[in-house]
């Protein structure tokens, strides 16, 4: 029996809904009377599945709804979602039948407030300043004297010609080492990013130079971007970054060894100005002639001096005074050796006498003796010596050998 069918206790008629075909209807509803509708809301619950799919909740002040931001629909969005952001949400109420659940299904997302690229600006800023991307340590010095310059930028575009012409003007012998690319529109973040890794691994510029010239911040946004920003970062060529914006900066400015406001600028600041460096030459090489002819003249004014000096005048006369003047020392110095010698022969004597006063052979000579015991040792007590030790007594001139036969106490 159908449902429509059955009849109720008062006899009318009723119409009963599976949870399925309510679940429909009331979706249909939804969809049909709000398609494509905008939301104001606060982002809470955020979550991101591995599927790329966007799961969140949209709140105000006093209600709240379940939304979904599929995969497909925030591909382009250029800033991130997160807990706290107000937005506004354009899209489709509906409902998820397998649940019964009523939820917001987004198609595109703005920031309520402020731009989404201005947004996605300071978020990315905010995210590699914490890495240390932007780190003033890490930063190298732009070489003065570049022989070959690498430039990444459109090979039809405003930039190369002024580079072109500024290195051609200040510095003729600079090589221009061009890497043409895409600076605005989809990929073109990405062909920048890999012009800079082939620049680095082909090796011969030895600074980059990475820009385009003027536009609004959307002609700009390559420039802003993560792949760019990651590659200047690790290129070990220094790199100076010159999108043509005098007041505001690029995500690339920051992370560059050295900013320039302007392609021309930052030819400017990789080669030096040629009139400039003549002019400098000029300058010291006059300084260098006359310092030389002051120095010649110093030196001149010497030879006169000496050219006019009795050493020159009269040589012989010199060499007559220095040859007396050695024999006076010579004789002065044979003079004071001779009392030195003498002196030293005296206390010498001196000593001598001292020392032949102690000595013990000289005790010797005036018949005196020295009687040692078999051990060596002198003998001083005749208590230590025993009957019938052998002793050695030392005179003048030889030796006793003798037995003792008695010892007697002073």
């Amino acid at each position: 029996m159908k449902h429509e069918e059955l009849i109720g206790e008062r006899g009318g008629g009723r119409k009963i809904y599976t949870i399925t075909e309510l679940n429909k209807e009331v979706r249909g509803v939804l969809e049909t009377r709000y398609a494509g509708v905008w939301v104001e809301g606060e982002v809470s619950n955020y979550k991101r599945h591995s599927s790329g799919h966007i799961y969140l909740t949209l709140k105000d002040e006093q209600s709240q709804i379940s939304a979904v931001f599929f995969s497909f629909h925030h591909r382009g969005l250029k800033f991130g979602l997160e807990d706290g952001l107000k937005v506004l949400a354009y899209g489709r109420a509906s409902v998820y039948e397998a649940r019964g659940q009523y939820q917001f299904y987004i198609e595109r997302v703005e920031a309520k407030g402020v731009g989404a690229l201005q947004l996605a600006f300071q978020q990315l800023k905010e995210k590699l300043w914490k890495e240390g991307l932007f780190n003033e340590e890490r930063k190298r010095p732009i070489p003065k004297f570049p022989k070959t310059v690498g430039v990444i930028t459109s090979p039809t575009g405003a930039a190369i010609h002024d580079i072109l012409n500024v290195i051609g003007r200040r510095s003729g012998g600079t090589n221009v080492l061009l890497c043409p690319v895409k600076v605005q529109g989809d990929g073109a973040a990405e062909e920048v990013a890999g012009a800079i890794r082939m620049m680095n691994d082909f090796g011969e510029a030895e600074v980059l130079i990475v820009g385009r010239g003027g536009g609004s911040l959307e002609d700009l946004w390559a420039f802003n971007e993560e792949p760019v920003a990651r590659a200047i970062y690790g290129s070990k060529i220094p790199v100076i970054s010159a999108v043509g914006h005098e007041t505001d900066w690029t995500i690339a400015d920051f992370v560059a060894d050295l900013r320039a406001p302007t392609p021309s600028a930052a030819a400017e600041l990789v080669v030096a100005n040629r009139l400039d460096l003549e002019e400098r030459l000029r300058d010291r090489t006059e300084r260098l002639r006359w310092g030389m002819r002051s120095l010649a003249e110093q030196h001149r004014q010497k030879l006169e001096y000496l050219g006019s000096s009795a050493a020159f005048k009269q040589p012989r006369y010199l060499l007559e005074q220095f040859a007396e003047r050695t024999d006076e020392l010579g004789r002065r110095l044979q003079g004071i050796f001779a009392s030195w010698l003498a002196l030293k022969r005296q206390v010498f004597a001196t000593l001598t006498g001292r020392m032949n006063a102690l000595n013990p052979i000289g005790i010797l000579e005036r018949g005196y003796s020295v009687s040692f015991a078999a051990s060596g040792a002198v003998l001083k007590d005749a208590a230590r010596v025993k009957t019938g030790e052998e002793i050695i007594t030392r005179l003048h001139k030889g030796k006793l050998v003798s037995r003792v036969i008695k010892t007697e106490k002073e």
